[in-house]
C-alpha cells in the first residue's frame, strides 16, 4: 500500500509529507473460503486497506507507533488473524547520508 503521509520527528517532515509503503501479512484459517469462493468466507482485504489509510492519515513522530496503532486496529477489527506482521517504509528518511528507505517492522499474534 502507498501513502502519501506526514510522520516523522522534523517539522518539515510534518510539513511536506513522504512516500511510505504499508506491508501487510497474515495468517487466517483459509480451507472454507478455498471451497466456497465466497467472500464472506475470508477477510475482505479492501476493508485492511481502509484502516490502514485511516490510521496513516494521523499524523506521528515515530514509525513504531503508527504500525502499533495499526497492529492495534487490525488485531480488534479482524481477531480472526493467527498472525500478521505489518512493516513500514519511509524513503529517503533524514538521517545525514544517502538512504534509500527506512522500514520497520511488527509482529502480533493472537
Amino acid at each position: 500500500m502507498r501513502f502519501w503521509a506526514y510522520h516523522g520527528c522534523l517539522e518539515r517532515e510534518k510539513k511536506d509529507g513522504n512516500l511510505f509503503l504499508v506491508d501487510f501479512k497474515g495468517e487466517i484459517d483459509m480451507r472454507k473460503a478455498a471451497e466456497t469462493d465466497n467472500l464472506d468466507d475470508t477477510v475482505n482485504y479492501g476493508a485492511i486497506y481502509d484502516l490502514v489509510k485511516s490510521e496513516m492519515e494521523i499524523p506521528s513522530d515515530l514509525l513504531e507507533h503508527v504500525a502499533g496503532r495499526i497492529v492495534k486496529s487490525i488485531r480488534n477489527s479482524f481477531p480472526e488473524f493467527t498472525r500478521f506482521s505489518v512493516r513500514i517504509s519511509k524513503r529517503r528518511p533524514p538521517v545525514g547520508g544517502p538512504v534509500q528507505w527506512s522500514r520497520i517492522t511488527l509482529t502480533s499474534e493472537q
